[in-house]
């Protein structure tokens, strides 16, 4: 199904509750607003597999607007509201958007890449108007509410990191199919997680990340109410689940710690017992903080290993993951190959890189390099995610390590590249490496060791001079939180920077294991 289906029988219904204002946007509104913006995007010449951008909040119409691309066929990115002007500006030109759509309380960073998007021909702006952008509002005031004539399925293009440290657009081929036809993710969500009409989904997490906006647009597929928080507080996240009776929620690992540091009166003053399902996925969870979560709210969490690409899904019962302590799950989409830096497959319990044998297929846009690199070496099609790993006898999968060091601070992805693009070009910065270090809250912390200039001027005053000259430069999530400063870097004669001797450092008494 799909939200015109929903709004045909239960108008009235809400497809969207925001938790903080208690904002209600009925199935019919979705609807009606979802068709308006198609109208539009036809309107303005845009036609399947063409493609559009937005960076909103969680806003009230946030769906609503993937819904309208979704149901013209188009490819949409959603961006993370934290960019500053250069990331935003990348981002925006490089997915070839034709439409660009912001929300007021973003105008600054959105006005100020005008002249660095050219190619994009209308700009919408929600709640209010800037220079350069169209009211959104009256732009699709006057657009019919009835579905164009020919609808067919979108898809998103989300962005990850590429092999210089710019982000990367994840495409996959445009669907050939209707609104109607299920998705793979429907699928999977349907046959897990046994949700219905009837169901409400509590959704914590900022949408335009790709797990919260697919699978609270999977939810409405079936009718449910999706409950969205402005912002995660974990004990508010305790009071909506009693206020609205949740039954499906997904969470990461930082938002169950979160919840487990609650004062016990706290935890308890709630009532839970509607919450038949919790998911959780985009960072690895530690055995202790899984462990307690299980005690608390019983075997009703479920853990999911995939990524952006949509290459591989490994699955792991609360059953599966009692008798399998640490599995992020077993593979429904196909054999996983744990192989060699060679390519060979290795046995269970050696570790290796992790390969997919799905058969889906992707690229990442514009960077024909990038997509060959996460390619099977030895031609079978296999593809990685650049993650290592074993297998147990039982086909059950450990993560281990990640060859990219990509850092995973409370579910959001880091690439430590555009941190040391940005500090090795400050003038008192010889040389620089960044990575995570352990966070007993967030998973991992952005960490930089600089090599300066002159050891002399390693202290306090030059750490809290890098990292605001970073955090001028980059969104703050993406910059180190602390310095520490070496009179060398340990580097090969050929210039290869031996990254995990730095790293090995900070991590020996978590029991981290690297490949060899």
């Amino acid at each position: 199904m799909y939200p015109g289906v929903i709004a045909a029988t239960h108008p009235d219904k809400p497809a969207v509750v925001m938790a903080g204002s208690g904002e209600i946007v009925t199935y019919r509104r979705l609807d009606e607003e979802s068709n308006r913006l198609a109208h539009l995007f036809r309107s303005a010449g845009l036609r399947p597999g063409d493609h559009v951008a937005f960076m909103l909040g969680n806003h009230p119409l946030f769906l609503a607007i993937a819904w309208a691309a979704h149901r013209s066929g188009l490819y949409y990115t959603a961006i993370s509201s934290r960019l500053l002007a250069g990331e935003l500006a990348y981002i925006v030109d490089n997915c070839g958007a034709r439409v660009f759509i912001a929300g007021a309380d973003l105008a600054e960073v959105a006005t100020s890449i005008t002249g660095a998007t050219p190619r994009v021909e209308r700009r919408l702006m929600l709640d209010g108007t800037a220079e350069g952008f169209e009211s959104y509002e009256r732009a699709v005031a006057g657009m019919p509410v009835t579905p164009i004539p020919d609808e067919r399925q979108g898809a998103d293009m989300l962005y990850s990191s590429g092999t210089t440290g710019r982000p990367k657009g994840v495409k996959p081929p445009l669907p050939r199919a209707p609104l109607t036809e299920p998705t793979m993710l429907y699928k999977l969500v349907a046959g897990l997680f046994a949700p219905s009409g009837d169901s409400v989904y509590l959704s914590p997490a900022p949408l335009y990340h790709a797990a919260p906006l697919r699978y609270c647009m999977t939810f409405q597929r079936l009718g449910a109410t999706v409950v969205v928080m402005e912002r995660f507080d974990p004990e508010e996240y305790l009071r909506l689940v009693e206020k609205h009776a949740v039954t499906h929620t997904q969470l990461v690992p930082a938002m169950f710690s979160r919840l487990l540091k609650l004062p016990a009166e706290a935890r308890a003053a709630y009532d839970l017992s509607s919450l038949a399902c919790a998911v959780h996925a985009a960072a690895p969870c530690p055995v202790p903080v899984k462990e307690r979560m299980m005690e608390w709210w019983g075997p009703i969490i479920h853990e999911y290993y995939a990524g952006t690409e949509g290459n591989g899904f490994l699955y792991a019962s609360p059953q599966d993951w009692l008798a399998h302590p640490g599995t992020v799950g077993r593979s429904l989409l196909g054999p996983v190959h744990v192989c060699d830096e060679q390519g060979r497959e290795l046995p269970p319990g050696e570790t290796g890189v992790i390969y997919f044998e799905s058969g889906v297929r992707f690229e990442y846009h514009g960077d024909p390099g990038k997509t060959r690199s996460v390619q099977d070496p030895r031609g079978r099609g296999w593809t990685t995610l650049g993650d290592i790993g074993h297998l147990d006898a039982d086909g059950f999968l450990y993560l281990t390590d990640r060859l990219s060091y990509m850092i995973i601070s409370g579910g959001v992805n880091i690439y430590p590249q555009e941190a040391e693009n940005v500090l090795s070009v400050h003038p008192e910065v010889a040389d620089v490496a960044v990575f995570g270090v352990p966070d007993e809250e967030m998973g991992e912390q952005v960490k930089a060791v600089v090599q300066p200039v002159s050891m002399d001027l390693a202290g306090p005053e030059l750490e809290a001079e890098l990292i605001a000259y970073c955090r001028s430069r980059l969104a703050p999530y993406k910059c180190p939180r602390s310095v520490d400063f070496r009179a060398e870097l340990p580097r090969h004669a050929t210039g290869k920077l031996y990254k995990r001797l730095l790293r090995d450092e900070y991590w020996p008494s978590t029991g981290a294991t690297t490949a060899k």
